[in-house]
C-alpha cells in the first residue's frame, strides 16, 4: 500500500490535457483562460484537494508576506496589546506574524533572528532582551540591516543602534507618578526598579530621581531595589524594605506586577494601603482595576504602540533612497485609584 501523496499542478494538468501553466493560470484566474475551463479546474481542484505552495509562489513573487515579531515575554498585558495592533494593521494586507519568545536571552534572540532571516521574513518587530543590554552586543541586529529588512523597535531599544521605533514616554510617566505621591502627603518613597540597563528600566528611575529632586526629597540608595518584573522578585525587595528603621510610607513599583506583589507584603503586615503606605504601579494591566484596593498605575497604549509600529514598517517598505528612521515615542497617562488616594 502506497502512501498518498499531496496533488499537484501537474496532476491537474494531465487530467485536462493541457500544460501546467494553464491550469496556474486558471487557478489564479488569469483573463487568458476562459471561465468554463477556469471553473472546471477549480471544481475539480477542490475535489481532489489541491493545495498551492505557498513556499513555491513566494519564491516566484520574492515575498513570504510573514513578519516576525521578537518579544522578552507574552505573559504581560502590555505585550499582547502590542501585538493585537500590530495584527490589527498588517493581517488586513495579507500579512501573518510569526511570534517569537525570548525569555530575556541574548542567545535565543540572536538565533530567532537568524532563523526569520533564513525564512525570507519581510520585517521584524523586535523588544529586545535583558541579556542583549547586558552582553552589549549587537552583531545580529547588523544583519537584520545588511540584508535590507526593516526592523523596527517595539517598546524597549537599544539606544545606540540606529532604525525606526515606536516607544512609550516611560521618564514622564514615572516623573507624573512620583509626582503624585508626593501630593498625596507621601515622604519617603521608595522604588522597586526593574533589572539595571533596559531602557524602560532606567527612564523610570529617572522620572523617579528628578521628582524627588524637584521637591528637595531625599534620595536613599537603601529605598531602591531590583526586581524583574514578576510578581514573585518583589516579595523579597518589599520585605527589606518595611524592615528599615525607616520604612517607606510609599513604593513605585517598575511595572503592576511588582506594585501588585509589594501590595502582598504590605498587607500581609498589617498596613492600611493608602493610610500607611501608598502604592503606584506602571502599565495598567486589566487586574489593577479590581485589585482591593484598586492600584494606581500609568497607563501605556499597547495597541497603538503596534499599530504605530506596524505604521513605521509599511513606511519603510515603500521608502524612498533618502528614507529616514523615524522615532515615534507616544505619552503615558497617570490612571489614579484607591492605592494612592489618602487623605491629607
Amino acid at each position: 500500500m502506497t502512501s498518498a501523496r499531496p496533488i499537484t499542478i501537474k496532476d491537474i494538468a494531465k487530467r485536462f490535457h493541457c500544460s501546467p501553466s494553464t491550469v496556474s493560470r486558471a487557478l489564479n484566474d488569469h483573463p487568458a483562460i476562459n471561465e468554463d475551463t477556469r471553473r472546471n479546474i477549480k471544481e475539480y481542484a477542490l475535489e481532489v484537494g489541491y493545495q498551492k505552495n505557498e513556499v513555491s509562489l513566494s519564491l516566484l513573487n520574492k515575498k513570504t508576506a510573514t513578519l516576525g515579531v521578537v518579544v522578552p515575554s507574552i505573559g504581560h498585558y502590555y505585550e499582547t496589546a502590542v501585538i493585537e495592533g500590530l495584527h490589527a494593521v498588517l493581517q488586513p494586507l495579507g500579512y501573518t506574524l510569526n511570534i517569537c519568545v525570548t525569555n530575556e536571552n541574548y542567545l535565543l534572540e540572536k538565533e530567532y533572528l537568524t532563523k526569520l532571516l533564513s525564512n525570507r521574513i519581510e520585517g521584524i518587530f523586535l523588544s529586545v532582551a535583558q541579556e542583549t543590554y547586558d552582553a552589549g552586543y549587537y552583531e545580529h541586529l547588523e544583519q537584520v540591516n545588511q540584508r535590507h529588512t526593516p526592523l523596527i523597535f517595539i517598546d524597549r531599544e537599544y539606544e545606540t543602534f540606529e532604525t525606526s521605533r515606536a516607544t512609550v514616554d516611560d521618564y514622564h510617566g514615572a516623573f507624573a507618578a512620583v509626582e503624585h505621591l508626593i501630593q498625596m502627603g507621601y515622604r519617603h518613597i521608595a522604588h522597586l526598579k526593574g533589572p539595571n540597563g533596559l531602557t524602560v528600566t532606567e527612564q523610570r528611575f529617572k522620572g523617579y530621581i528628578d521628582c524627588l529632586r524637584k521637591y528637595n526629597l531625599d534620595i536613599s540608595e537603601e529605598l531602591i531595589i531590583n526586581t524583574n518584573f514578576k510578581v514573585e522578585s518583589a516579595i523579597v525587595p518589599t520585605k527589606r524594605l518595611l524592615d528599615l528603621p525607616l520604612p517607606p510610607d510609599a513604593i513605585f513599583g517598575v511595572n503592576d506586577q511588582v506594585a501588585i506583589g509589594a501590595m502582598r507584603v504590605a498587607k500581609d503586615r498589617g498596613l492600611r494601603i493608602p493610610q500607611d503606605i501608598g502604592l503606584v504601579g506602571f502599565d495598567n494591566s486589566p487586574i489593577t482595576a479590581y485589585t482591593y484596593p484598586s492600584l494606581t498605575t500609568v497607563g501605556r497604549p499597547g495597541r497603538k504602540i503596534g499599530m504605530e509600529a506596524s505604521r513605521l514598517f509599511l513606511n519603510q517598505l515603500n521608502a524612498s533612497e533618502d528614507f529616514r528612521h523615524e522615532n515615534i515615542v507616544l505619552p503615558a497617562e497617570l490612571i489614579i485609584r484607591e492605592s494612592t488616594l489618602r487623605l491629607s
